[in-house]
């Protein structure tokens, strides 16, 4: 399934034209034409899923071994230092293209690259009631 007014899907079906660096019969793995650093890929499923909450396990599982392949390689060939490997889902937490897809950004020592987030204080008693309210979804 696709959607005809998605971007995504069109750089995935290579209706639109992309820096292809990887692709195989679930995903297509692209340059970031808007990089944060040197090398910045995204993974896209080539079926549409907007976020990581419609996908069923059995795809997603699929997700992260290719992200491992990717850095691996993209680490060897870029020679970078390290690796954010970064999936974001809605607005609220970064989403600005409604098709899932993974951030495979490459990292260089003394690169302005900014993915921070400010710790919080939390108490013994407020993570014991998280947990509690996770574990009931389960």
């Amino acid at each position: 399934m696709t959607k005809d007014d998605c971007i995504f899907c069109k750089i995935a079906s290579g209706e639109i034209p992309s820096n292809s660096v990887y692709e195989d019969e679930d995903f297509k793995v692209i340059l970031d034409i808007s990089p944060a650093s040197r090398g910045h890929a995204l993974i896209l499923p080539k079926l549409h899923y907007d976020n990581a909450y419609e996908m069923d396990e059995a795809f997603a599982a699929k997700v992260f071994p290719l992200a491992v392949k990717m850095s691996k390689a993209m680490k060897k060939a870029l020679n970078c230092d390290g690796f954010n490997i970064l999936q974001n889902n809605e607005e609220a937490a970064g989403q600005t293209v409604f098709h899932f897809h993974v951030h495979l950004i490459p990292r260089y020592a003394g690169d302005d690259v900014q993915i921070a987030s400010k710790p919080h204080e939390t108490t013994k008693e407020e993570q014991e009631e998280v947990a509690s309210l996770i574990k009931k979804q389960l």
